[in-house]
């Protein structure tokens, strides 16, 4: 079959891009950036096909870190699973297992008391900040920015993990939710120094934005590459910053309201073209919406207990059913779904990474693009490969 054959057919319920022709007289160069290429997010590989500096096909290539995440937690208790979660997309620990526990809790009928609610909230709204926060910084980094950008996120994400190893023990691998709650109670101590730290995050973006939204080199970069079209976009499953950047007004907390963020008053950013910037943008209001949301719910907590008395830790088995739980996470829809056939672990666990699924317009977005504009494509999708691979 013909490259522009290949190119034709219709992929996973969406048409592909026309086959970009090489305009040369030469051989096609083919070059495989990774497994190690320093801008590959983890253990990732791209085989790319050039015309010059024009990419004519892009394959991306994972698998190296396959850890048997779902097959394991298919022999292991639904308690047990928990902290394999955290190793999913570890930047993100804390919404991974709020997805989680909300697919177990809706599978077992288990009710969240109020301040427990209101608790993973606060922490997910943490979470999306220091992970928008650091995806911009690599992004500029990158871009051949001195890492300057990147020292200052990382400066704003380290008082947030100072906040997340207080309460849970841990910077990173937290295994905090707990199925109808949360493992412990956050202290007026503690919300009292979150409240501090929120307090300094809008100085932090102003300053962000100075350095970046209208730099010149960046927008040059950024404006009118790596082009994601919303059509595409709904048809190939992409959720979260990338999907919104294409201008699609979707967003789980929004659509579902799990929780209680029926409660909070908050934006929904959108794009307008579905390049790189838009990306960009997207993500810096998204951090400005967490922080209004922080806010309401930081004044709002209230007092009472943060486990459902009836919930059980030993011998839980859920009644047999089947149930999906995903929630809105920093990269997009973190979903899982579960099957119980009433014994103590489940009889199917399945992952809905959003890493993944929006990998998977990479090549659309990359052909015709110079391969330079690659790497700056690949790091405005925001990738895990521990999310990725599993």
């Amino acid at each position: 079959m013909s490259l522009a054959e290949t190119k034709s057919e219709k992929v996973a319920g969406w048409n592909r891009p026309p086959v970009v022709e090489p305009d040369g007289e030469g051989e096609l160069l083919e070059v495989a950036m990774g497994p190690h290429h320093p801008s590959t997010h983890g253990v990732f590989r791209m085989d790319v096909a050039l015309d010059g500096e024009r990419v004519i096909r892009l394959k991306p290539v994972f698998g190296y870190l396959h850890r048997n995440h779902e097959k394991i937690a298919e022999g292991a208790s639904y308690l047990a699973s928990m902290p394999y979660t955290d190793r999913l997309d570890y930047f993100c620990s804390l919404t991974n297992n709020w997805a989680y526990a909300l697919a177990v809790e809706k599978l077992s009928g288990q009710e969240v008391p109020e301040r427990a609610e209101y608790i993973r909230v606060i922490l997910a709204e943490l979470t999306r900040i220091q992970n928008h926060a650091s995806t911009i910084g690599f992004l500029l980094q990158e871009m051949g920015a001195s890492g300057t950008p990147l020292m200052y996120a990382f400066r704003e994400r380290e008082k947030i993990l100072d906040l997340f190893e207080s309460l849970t023990g841990s910077r990173m691998m937290c295994n905090y939710m707990r199925f109808g709650g949360c493992r412990v109670d956050v202290s007026t101590a503690w919300l009292d120094a979150t409240r501090k730290v929120v307090a300094g995050l809008p100085g932090f973006i102003d300053e962000f934005e100075a350095l970046l939204t209208a730099n010149e080199i960046l927008m040059a970069r950024c404006q009118g590459v790596g082009i994601l079209k919303p059509d595409l976009a709904v048809n190939a499953g992409i959720s979260g910053p990338m999907l919104r950047g294409s201008g699609v007004n979707y967003d789980i907390r929004k659509v579902d309201h799990y929780g209680i963020y029926d409660r909070f008053k908050f934006r929904v950013p959108l794009g307008d073209h579905g390049d790189i910037y838009d990306r960009y943008m997207v993500r810096v209001l998204e951090m400005r919406e967490s922080i209004i949301i922080l806010d309401q719910a930081l004044r709002d907590i209230p007092a009472g207990p943060i486990m459902d008395p009836k919930a059980k830790i030993r011998g839980f088995r859920p009644k047999p059913g089947e149930a999906y739980g995903r929630i809105e996470a920093p990269k997009g829809e973190l979903g899982f779904y579960l099957i119980s056939d009433g014994g103590p672990n489940p009889y199917r666990y399945r992952v809905r990474p959003p890493s993944l699924i929006n990998l998977t317009v990479l090549e659309d977005m990359c052909l015709g693009q110079n391969v330079a504009d690659v790497v700056l494509i690949f790091g405005s999708v925001d990738i895990v490969l521990g999310e990725v691979d599993r």
